[in-house]
C-alpha cells in the first residue's frame, strides 16, 4: 500500500528525473553530484512512497516500468516551470538570479563556449553556471537541463534552435611533417585508404566516415582505423597526430594552433567539408530568468 504521508519532495523527483534519463544511477548520480548509493536510495524511498515500482532493475540496466514513464512525462514539463517560476520570481529587471544548467557536446568546450559563458557569468554575477558535456542528444526536460548545444540533430517540434558561436565551420586533415615524410602525402581522399588513420567514435554511435568534398563532387571515405578515440579523448587524437602516429580529421579550429607552429600540416585542403556551426536549443514553453538572459546575449553577439 502506498504512504502518503509525505508527499515526494521536489527533490527526490529530481532524482528520479535523473536516473530516467541516464538509464543508470551511477550515471544520474554522476550528474547531479551525488554517490550512487543516495541515488538509490533515494528511487527505494520514491517507490515505497507511491507503492509501485518505477524502474524495472537487472544486474546490467534498468527500464523504467508503465508507471515510471508516466510519471517521468507528467513531471519533467512540472518540475522545469517550477524551477523557471522560482528563478523569475528571485530575479528583478536589474538583477538575475538562479541555475543556468547547459547540456552540451565536448566539441564546445574547446574555443567556442567557454568566452561566451565568461561574458555571460561577468554580466550576471548571481547566475550559478552547470554545463554538462555528453555528446548524445538528450531531452534537456528530462535531463534537468536548461537548453542544449547540439550541431545539425533533429529537434522536437516545441523546441527553438539558434546558431551560437561560429555560423559556418570547417573540418580538416592534418598530419605531421614526420608521418608524411615516412608514408607520403596523400593527392586524393581515396589515398586516405592506404593510410594509418586516427578517428574520433562519439559516444554509443559507430565510427563514422569521413566525408569530404570538392566543388559538386563529394566522397565517404571510410579508412582503416588504426587508432580510435572516444569523444571525450579528442585532444589526446590531435596530440597523437602530432607525434606522427597518422592522419586525424577533425575541427579545423582545434587543429589551427598546431598548424601555426608546424606539428602539423594540412592534408588535403582543397577536400575539406564545411558545415553548420552549432545551434542552442531550447523548450519554447519554459524560459526561466538565467535562461532568457543567456539567449538574449547568444543573439546579441551573432
Amino acid at each position: 500500500m502506498p504512504n502518503n504521508d509525505h508527499a515526494p519532495s521536489l527533490d527526490d523527483l529530481r532524482v528520479f528525473l535523473a536516473v530516467a534519463d541516464a538509464n543508470g544511477f551511477r550515471t544520474a548520480a554522476k550528474r547531479l553530484g551525488q554517490s550512487p548509493s543516495t541515488v538509490s536510495e533515494t528511487i527505494t524511498r520514491l517507490e515505497v512512497r507511491l507503492g509501485v515500482p518505477l524502474f524495472s532493475r537487472t544486474t546490467r540496466s534498468i527500464m523504467l516500468t508503465e508507471a515510471g514513464r508516466a510519471l517521468a512525462t507528467r513531471t519533467a514539463p512540472l518540475l522545469s516551470e517550477a524551477r523557471a517560476a522560482l528563478d523569475e520570481a528571485s530575479s528583478s529587471q536589474s538583477t538575475v538570479r538562479g541555475r543556468l544548467r547547459l547540456n552540451v557536446p565536448g566539441a564546445v568546450m574547446f574555443d567556442i563556449l567557454p568566452p561566451i559563458i565568461d561574458r555571460y557569468m561577468a554580466a550576471h554575477p548571481q547566475v550559478r553556471v552547470e554545463l554538462v558535456v555528453e555528446d548524445r542528444l538528450v531531452d534537456i526536460t528530462a535531463a534537468d537541463c536548461d537548453a542544449g548545444i547540439r550541431y545539425g540533430e533533429h529537434l522536437q517540434q516545441d523546441m527553438i534552435a539558434i546558431p551560437i558561436g561560429p555560423r559556418r565551420q570547417q573540418a580538416a586533415l592534418a598530419a605531421a611533417p614526420a608521418y608524411l615524410e615516412r608514408r607520403g602525402t596523400p593527392e586524393h581522399p581515396s589515398d586516405l585508404l592506404q593510410h594509418d588513420c586516427i578517428r574520433i567514435r562519439i559516444s554509443g554511435a559507430a565510427v563514422g566516415a569521413w566525408e569530404f568534398e570538392h566543388g559538386e563532387e563529394t566522397l565517404l571515405v571510410d579508412p582503416p582505423s588504426r587508432l580510435i578515440v572516444n569523444t571525450a579523448g579528442a585532444m589526446a587524437s590531435i596530440d597523437l597526430a602530432r607525434r606522427g602516429q597518422g592522419l586525424v580529421y577533425t575541427f579545423r579550429n582545434w587543429l589551427h594552433p598546431h598548424f601555426a607552429d608546424n606539428t602539423l600540416v594540412p592534408v588535403l585542403e582543397d577536400w575539406w567539408q564545411r558545415y553548420d556551426g552549432p545551434r542552442l536549443y531550447f523548450s519554447r514553453r519554459f524560459m526561466p530568468a538565467p535562461l532568457r538572459a543567456f539567449v538574449d546575449q547568444v543573439a546579441q553577439e551573432r
